[in-house]
Order: structure tokens, then C-alpha cells, then sequence
């Protein structure tokens, strides 16, 4: 049996970050409770799902508060890394909406757009004969207001441009004939916090995934 390895690129939506009122600092949830958990259990021994979430990761900015986050900066060695792939996924763009950074929805789907282009041109890594991996972009679902002062100001225009990602993703993936999934159509936002997924939103993304996944596949 060949086994389906998936890699699964995001923030702190695929960390696991639990959602607290003061908004940090915070635990993850357990493995099993996380989507990527979640779509690891769906989909069964066939597959194998990498995780490669990291809270705060932005798509291709360098965040002035840390130089860890710069998605694309990241994703070609880790690309490399888990050589061979199948299928990366691809979540971001919630955190390119912070206020420092004043970037415009279509900006951030142009940042998305680098990422899958990495992807797409990732053959032969490192003297490899392992072709590139099909991509698939998720639209993180929209944000909800936070009830910490300091998280609505950081996230302060963040609302509006987190729900058009889902549309400008959705148009990225055609142009780019890539998959796409939007889960903003399959969850809302449900954790305390006004940013971060509950349990329950873990487990019906994981779900929609799965679906996704073997579509994908099949």
C-alpha cells in the first residue's frame, strides 16, 4: 500500500491554539482533537497527515514583533523536509490582516499566491525526482468580535477582510488551477476569543476536509 502524504501549512487554526477570553496565553488542543487529528483519524492509514501549523504565521510578511512567521520564508525547507508529498493545504491569511501591516484583502491573496506558486515549482527539491504536490487553499472563516481590547485593536479592520478571502481564494485557485475549499462555507468562529476554533469547529473542518481530500484523490 502507497501512502497519500499530506502536509498541512497554516497558523494557529492548524496549531491547535485554544481559545481563551484574555486571548493569551493559552494551551493546544490534544492531537486528536485538532482538524488535522481529525482528518489524520477520517482518512485512515492510507494517508499520512503532517502538521506544520505555527501560531501568528502570516503568508509571505516579516511580522516586526518576530521573525519566525514569515509563512514563505518557511515553506520551501519544509517542503523539502517532508519530501515526497501528495498535497499541501494551505490556510492562511488571518494574521496579514493585523493592523500594523495595513494590507488589503487582494493583498493578502497575492501573498497566498506566492505560497502555492513555492508549491507548485517544488520538483526535484534537493536532488529529488519527487514530483510537486497538488495544492490545496483553504479560506480561514471569518473573524468575530473579541472581547479583549487589545485583540480588537490588533484585528481592527481584520473582519471585514477576513470575509473576502473565501471569494478572493476561491478566484486565486481557479486562475491557478488549483483546489480550493472555503471554511467559512463549513464553520464560523466560534472560540471565546473572537479568532480560534472550539472542539466542535475542529471536528466538522476536519470532516469537510476529509471529504475534500478524497475527492482530491479519487
Amino acid at each position: 500500500m502507497t501512502q497519500k502524504n499530506i502536509m498541512c501549512f497554516g497558523d494557529s487554526l492548524t496549531w491547535g491554539w485554544i481559545p481563551v477570553r484574555e486571548g493569551a496565553p493559552t494551551m493546544r488542543y490534544p492531537a486528536d482533537i485538532r482538524w488535522t487529528g481529525v482528518l489524520q483519524r477520517s482518512l485512515g492509514q492510507e494517508y499520512v497527515v503532517i502538521e506544520e501549523g505555527l501560531s501568528a504565521r502570516t503568508t509571505n510578511l516579516e511580522d516586526p514583533t518576530d521573525p519566525r512567521l514569515d509563512g514563505s520564508a518557511y515553506l520551501p525547507p519544509a517542503l523539502a523536509s517532508h519530501l515526497p508529498l501528495d498535497l499541501v493545504i494551505i490556510m492562511l491569511g488571518t494574521n496579514d490582516t493585523k493592523a500594523y501591516f495595513q494590507r488589503t484583502a487582494f493583498e493578502i491573496s497575492a501573498g497566498m499566491s506566492k505560497l502555492v506558486g513555492q508549491v507548485l515549482t517544488s520538483a526535484g527539491s534537493v536532488g529529488t525526482t519527487y514530483p510537486a504536490p497538488q495544492v490545496l487553499i483553504m479560506a480561514p472563516p471569518p473573524l468575530k468580535t473579541m472581547p479583549h481590547a487589545y485583540f480588537q485593536s490588533l484585528f481592527s479592520s481584520g473582519h471585514e477582510k477576513t470575509a473576502a478571502l473565501g471569494q478572493l481564494y476561491g478566484h486565486l485557485a481557479n486562475f491557478m488551477k488549483v483546489h480550493f475549499l472555503n471554511a467559512g462555507d463549513i464553520i464560523s468562529t466560534d472560540g471565546v476569543d473572537g479568532i480560534h476554533f472550539t472542539e466542535q469547529n475542529n471536528l466538522d473542518l476536519g470532516k469537510a476536509v476529509t471529504k475534500k481530500v478524497k475527492e482530491i484523490f479519487n
